[in-house]
């Protein structure tokens, strides 16, 4: 995208190529330097890039041959902390990314309330990030999350809900997998036990927050980002359903709400369900304690090689024995 950078003291400085015309700067600048896109944009913020001598915005268009000067910052370290607590399975590490499967119960990341105790601070006990490759790892323009610390993480599970998750290592890998994830190009397929009798379908909808409930989201929006939720039924239960749902989009809470709104609660959902009114039902939901939602599969291009590759894990021994019950 950019002749090779030249560095003078801390400064590094970039000349256009002509197929980087009309690229963002701060795109320009993460795929030139091993640095994240939050972390480039915080550089522009500061005024620490100019072009041909002047500051830009992080959107400002480039043009062949204009001169990008940085001044690299140092990075924020995290300030989540190591917890040698925190206990779930690897299904594969190298030097880019972590493959983990995450059990119920455990939040991914540090928030209000949950300062220890989570993925990150169980993935930082293991070596498996290097605090000062990692600054405060905000999203764009997620602002809810805005004092989180969240290293390398690319897509969350709810507390709830259990399966696969790939981590980023790098900041590299970040930026090559969040780009997958706002293209939609992610292989996701996950497993459910819903109340009620369920049907195959395609679930084509609006998502947006709901309007009353903050903590919540729903279908019944004017406005709002599509979601689309593919439904396949697996096996029929005692009042209930046993579902894969494979997803073309990846909203917040957009499985728990399909299901939920299609009149087919995830069974043990706090939010989106209600005990159900069935003997059998209400006592496994019960002893379950959580969702019944199961992240089975994920299939993406490795951020390093290039190459496709695709992960696996069954459901936990809960979920397990949940279907049992039913059966």
């Amino acid at each position: 995208m950019g002749e090779g950078p030249r560095r003078a003291a801390e400064l590094v400085e970039l000349v256009v190529a002509r197929e980087a015309t009309g690229a963002r700067i701060d795109r320009f600048l993460a795929g030139c330097l091993p640095v994240s896109r939050s972390e480039v944009q915080r550089w522009i913020a500061n005024g620490r890039v100019t072009v041909d001598g002047a500051v830009r915005d992080a959107s400002a268009r480039l043009r062949e041959g204009e001169r990008v000067l940085v001044r690299p910052e140092p990075r924020e370290a995290t300030v989540a902390l190591p917890d040698e607590s925190v206990t779930f399975e690897v299904l594969h590490v190298d030097d880019e990314i972590v493959v983990v499967d995450k059990p119920p119960g455990l939040v991914v990341h540090p928030a209000r309330g949950h300062e220890r105790g989570t993925l990150v601070n169980g993935l930082l006990a293991r070596g498996l990030f290097r605090r000062d490759d990692w600054g405060a790892g905000v999203p764009d323009g997620d602002v809810d999350h805005a004092a989180y610390v969240r290293p390398g993480i690319v897509h969350r599970l709810d507390k709830g809900t259990s399966g696969v998750m790939v981590v980023a290592r790098t900041p590299r890998a970040r930026e090559g997998l969040k780009a997958q994830f706002q293209a939609h190009s992610i292989e996701r397929a996950y497993e459910a036990i819903v109340v009620g009798g369920a049907e195959a379908q395609t679930l084509s909808t609006m998502h947006g927050r709901h309007p009353r409930d903050r903590l919540r989201f729903t279908t019944r929006v004017s406005r709002g980002k599509r979601a689309v939720t593919h439904v396949r039924v697996l096996g029929s239960l005692r009042g209930a359903t046993h579902v894969e749902c494979t997803l073309e989009t990846g909203r917040t809470h957009q499985i728990r709400v399909h299901l939920a709104e299609s009149g087919t609660p995830v069974l043990a959902d706090p939010l989106y369900g209600r005990p159900p009114a069935d003997p059998l039902l209400r006592s496994v939901a019960e002893r379950l304690g959580h969702q019944a939602l199961h992240a089975r599969v994920l299939g993406f291009v490795h951020p390093g090689s290039g190459k496709p590759v695709r992960f696996e894990a069954p459901p936990p021994a809960d979920f397990a024995e949940a279907l049992a019950a039913l059966r």
